[in-house]
């Protein structure tokens, strides 16, 4: 046990900004200037990320269905190898 608490303080140690905050909400492009019935589902994505020096920043854009769908499936690898260190 010893040792994997040694690799789980240097994993942490390694770490430089922090998820803080995760937001989505669903959204429908109906039109826009150029076009005047998108009908489109989107999914709207806002974060909010703090850093080392306690700055916290907001970050927010906009995926596809699709591209949101692949995005989860990678948030949960990424929880999937986190939960083993």
């Amino acid at each position: 046990m010893e040792g994997s608490s040694e690799v789980l303080l240097d994993a942490k140690a390694q770490v430089t900004n922090q998820l803080l905050d995760f937001q989505w909400k669903l959204g429908m492009a109906v039109s826009s200037d150029s076009c005047r019935s998108l009908k489109y589902p989107y999914v709207a994505v806002m974060l909010k990320v703090g850093d080392c020096s306690g700055q916290v920043t907001s970050k927010s854009f906009e995926m596809t269905i699709p591209q949101f769908q692949n995005f989860y499936r990678q948030f949960k690898e990424i929880a999937a190898v986190i939960e083993t260190v």
